[in-house]
């Protein structure tokens, strides 16, 4: 436990760390018989999810080939310094993210694992710690979730620190019709002003959307919530996930270490694959099926 502790701290704020490993795949079993009989004994189980569940719902990873939005990097405005110099051009980053998320469905990967809380969760306990913003797991229907890195669809006001629910689009008049990914597009043009402001009484003062960015520490209560969660199962279940971003992507490899059985599903190995007992390659709405579906 202590050793968590240390590694909790030191990680808490987001970030990334490309680790070079060689993945060796032969170490990882991918019986699912095997895997399934571990479920039926666990008594605690988290799942553990990132941006590759929802690639499969339409979702960019901004990673890779995919990474811009049109000439800018995505990471580059997903910082504290980028809302700073342009408030308008991440609100029209940030819209546009939420519009795509609107439109898109939960998937089977996102539909197995609600099921499976739905039927199981009276005599075990199941968890989800998601990674994305999307919101595509609580519309699935999973019910104990926790949400590492915030949701497209709240606001936090940069003074007062409120966080409201919001999923009006546009969220304000003058984003409506913007942040098409038009690479001729450059920088936004929209006063400050215009943009979503805080309603409270006595405040009015700029909202920004009530994500994590990279630099920033995880909100303590949340962090706290998801280590509890990691040191207390007996089985853990990776879910597209880079395991490249900090602080989550040291939950895993420390649950294997303390002795819980971790698989992981991803369509490719990751710098964290030889560290898990199981590996199960493939989509995960076609993957995850299959071990959680009766």
């Amino acid at each position: 436990m202590i050793i968590i502790s240390l590694r909790i701290q030191k990680y808490s704020t987001l970030c990334f760390s490309f680790v070079k490993t060689q993945i060796m795949k032969s170490r990882q079993s991918s019986d699912m018989v095997k895997f399934k009989d571990t479920l039926k004994s666990a008594k605690n189980i988290v799942f553990l999810s990132g941006a590759g569940i929802s690639a499969e719902s339409g979702i960019p990873t901004f990673r890779g080939a995919g990474g811009l939005w049109r000439k800018y990097q995505a990471s580059s405005l997903a910082t504290p310094g980028a809302f700073k110099n342009s408030p308008s051009l991440v609100w029209e980053f940030y819209h546009y993210r939420r519009e795509v998320a609107a439109k898109a469905q939960p998937n089977a990967g996102h539909i197995a694992i609600a099921n499976y809380e739905k039927k199981y969760g009276s005599e075990k306990s199941i968890t989800v710690i998601t990674q994305n913003v999307d919101g595509l797991h609580a519309r699935a229907g999973t019910k104990k979730l926790i949400e590492l890195h915030g949701n497209l669809y709240k606001t936090r006001c940069i003074k007062c620190k409120e966080v409201l629910e919001n999923t009006e689009s546009p969220i304000c008049e003058a984003l409506a019709n913007r942040g098409a990914p038009d690479e001729n597009i450059i920088g936004s043009d929209i006063p400050i002003k215009s943009l979503p402001h805080c309603k409270k009484p006595g405040c009015g003062s700029l909202l920004r959307p009530h994500i994590i960015w990279f630099g920033e520490s995880l909100e303590p209560e949340v962090l706290e919530k998801a280590s509890t969660e990691m040191e207390q199962c007996d089985v853990c279940i990776v879910v597209g996930t880079s395991s490249v971003v900090y602080p989550a992507a040291m939950f895993a490899p420390q649950a294997a270490a303390r002795g819980a059985i971790v698989a992981e599903f991803n369509v490719e190995p990751t710098p964290a694959t030889t560290e898990f007992h199981y590996y199960f390659e493939g989509p995960a709405g076609t993957t995850l099926p299959l071990v959680l579906n009766d």
